[in-house]
């Protein structure tokens, strides 16, 4: 496409290239361009960056992995339908996160086995969090977009229902992925209150155990001193009367323990 590389800036040309460029939407002398940056869910989740030159009389779409432009024989329809089939597409497999927190969400109200809770919810946040931050860009360009043709431009023929269209669709998924990630943040802040209810729990038992057995330890370490005059130590019933002693020292502790968990 000679013709649009005559007129097209080097700098402009190199952001075309590259795969991985944000949206963006820029007014030059003799054309406009713009870039959307959109995620498309495949195997997996990835983000494309698709560039598009606007002229007085044409549109092209520069094809990243052919390195060359693509002239429309519809300045705007075109366009519209491209990037119109790939949002369709991408609203069509998100649901696929949405199904996926409902799991999580299901198992985690369930109690079930919860091991791999985290390593899926920050998957899962790292993935939707991307996603919004992309649509936040994408969808402020293509408000600049609508808004310069639809202004400046009025009598060029575009199409500013369509892209009205797509602008609410890009709005629609953006509040989607909000949704999803205020709810992987309660997700989060329920299963961190879960556990440390059963950590608290555990240190509660374990205080207990400890208050049972503490006079016990005490006794033991008493009877165990190296020294003269110990109680018991003459005779021959020293080692049951220490028994029946640590017995009576153990039911009299649980009592107390038992007591003092009624009052509180």
């Amino acid at each position: 496409m000679k013709e649009i590389l005559d007129i097209l800036d080097e700098l402009h040309l190199k952001d075309l290239k590259n795969a991985k460029h944000p949206s963006y939407f820029d007014i030059n002398e003799g054309y406009n361009m713009l870039i959307l940056r959109l995620p498309i869910c495949e195997k997996e989740l990835e983000f494309y960056s698709f560039g598009f030159v606007f002229t007085k009389d044409a549109s092209y779409y520069y094809d990243i992995s052919k390195q060359e432009f693509e002239k429309y024989t519809t300045k705007y329809k075109e366009p519209y339908f491209f990037i119109n089939a790939h949002i369709d597409a991408f609203m069509k497999k998100f649901g696929s996160y949405q199904n996926q927190i409902q799991d999580m969400e299901e198992l985690l109200y369930s109690d079930r086995d919860r091991k791999n809770f985290m390593s899926s919810w920050f998957a899962l946040k790292r993935d939707i969090t991307r996603v919004e931050s992309v649509l936040e860009k994408a969808l402020y360009t293509m408000n600049d977009f609508i808004e310069y043709y639809e202004v400046l431009h009025p009598d060029e023929g575009f199409l500013v229902n369509n892209y009205a269209d797509l602008h609410e669709h890009l709005e629609r998924s953006k509040h989607s992925s909000t949704l999803q990630l205020s709810k992987l943040d309660y997700i989060y802040n329920f299963y961190n209150t879960r556990t440390n209810e059963r950590m608290n729990r555990l240190i509660y038992i374990l205080t207990i155990i400890s208050a049972i057995f503490l006079p016990l330890n005490l006794m033991v370490g008493f009877f165990g001193m190296n020294t003269t005059g110990l109680p018991f130590s003459s005779g021959d019933d020293g080692t049951s009367n220490v028994i029946i002693s640590m017995l009576t020292l153990f039911v009299f502790s649980s009592i107390v323990v038992l007591f003092w968990k009624k009052r509180v």
